[in-house]
């Protein structure tokens, strides 16, 4: 995969012309102005009704079209997760529809991976259904799988080994994206079932994962432990946007679903702050974040890790555990940088392909995981 340094190669390109014209560049928004609802939903809806529109064939992605089709994988997993919490927050019948729809279609099953938290993540598509519902059996297949995990739970290490295929550690989380894919699941079960247990293993988890993955000296995580020593050209260490993004996304989807009063809560509360406080001083003047998040020399615009870190600070405003005015300033200039992404049709662009380290981004590329993303953040930017 092309890293970081393809980057200021791409702008180059960018800034001699060498890009379609029908994927004009962005104008980089020099201050975000508060964002009206009826906007933002207006916004967000042009995105998934286009999204929703081109699910017969994905040939619009550079990369890992294998994975873009797999109808119960992670990368389609967090497009409905992602529309299911819009549809809340919009009040359109057509997106709980959609959700529902695919839920049919797939049997509420899981992906065929027992562990992995990448064949998880659609469980959170079939967990606000039945939040809708009240059926048993939109989460039985879910409910099943946790059953068996918590009869044998696996304790390998979290050592992320390169070049072995599928590496043994992620039949725990230990990849920062898995903390969006796995844990919210296991706390939103046990609201929906009055079972503690579920709760209690993917709070338990969460922890090892984080006190494995973050730097607390930076306020950010690694990806795995493959970026523990590694650096850039100027010597910095590699903290991944998305990778960044999947975590801040999946703590807010944990605390939604966490009671009040559960023991972890003001950690988790403490994490999302801590890591707020290192988002707002590293977003750059256009309003994204880097796909590198402390190199932002010479970066394109990357729209799936900036919506997540939209989705997490703006939450955190509307819930009053970011007080500051900085982080209401941050949410509404990435919310203006998003909105710059929308193309006139309603395609999303400037989403880093799948990878799992900082690469290139062109102004045309999409992807479903970035719709999921975008929904996630206008369902809380229209809540500013």
């Amino acid at each position: 995969m092309r890293m970081i340094g393809m980057i200021a190669l791409v702008c180059m390109i960018l800034s001699a012309g060498g890009v379609s014209s029908a994927a004009p560049p962005v104008s980089p928004p020099a201050t975000g102005a508060r964002p009206a609802r009826a906007e933002v939903l207006a916004l967000g809806s042009k995105v998934a009704d286009w999204q929703l529109a081109h699910m017969d064939r994905f040939d619009y992605t550079r990369t890992h079209l294998h994975s873009t089709v797999e109808p119960l994988g992670w990368i389609q997993g967090t497009l409905y997760s992602g529309l299911a919490t819009f549809a809340e927050r919009s009040g359109e019948p057509r997106f709980s529809k959609a959700v529902r729809d695919h839920g049919v279609a797939q049997a509420w099953q899981l992906g065929p991976r027992p562990y992995h938290a990448d064949d998880h993540v659609i469980g959170q598509a079939w967990l606000a259904i039945h939040k809708l519902d009240r059926d048993p059996a939109k989460i039985a297949a879910l409910r099943t799988r946790f059953d068996a995990i918590l009869q044998s739970p696996p304790t390998n290490t979290l050592v992320f080994e390169d070049n072995v295929g599928e590496p043994p550690c992620q039949t725990r989380w230990c990849w920062s994206d898995a903390l969006f894919m796995g844990p919210a699941a296991w706390t939103e079960l046990s609201l929906a079932t009055g079972d503690p247990r579920y709760a209690a293993y993917g709070d338990r988890e969460f922890w090892v994962a984080t006190d494995y993955l973050f730097d607390p000296k930076e306020g950010l995580f690694f990806r795995d432990s493959r970026y523990f020593d590694r650096r850039d050209a100027q010597g910095r260490k590699i903290f991944w946007s998305r990778g960044n993004g999947w975590v801040v996304a999946g703590l807010v989807n944990v605390l939604k679903s966490l009671p009040a009063d559960h023991p972890s809560r003001p950690r988790y509360e403490a994490l999302l702050q801590q890591m707020a406080t290192t988002l707002v001083r590293i977003q750059k003047p256009d309003g994204f974040w880097s796909p590198s998040l402390l190199a932002p020399e010479g970066s394109p615009p990357e729209s799936s890790g900036t919506a997540f870190f939209v989705y997490g600070l703006a939450y955190g405003v509307n819930t009053g555990l970011l007080k500051g005015p900085e982080y209401r300033k941050a949410a509404e200039r990435g919310w203006t940088a998003l909105a710059s992404s929308v193309q006139a049709d309603g395609k999303l662009g400037w989403v880093q392909q799948v990878g799992y380290a900082p690469e290139d981004v062109l102004p045309d590329d999409t992807q479903l995981y970035g719709v999921g993303a975008f929904l996630l953040a206008a369902s809380e930017a229209a809540g500013l």
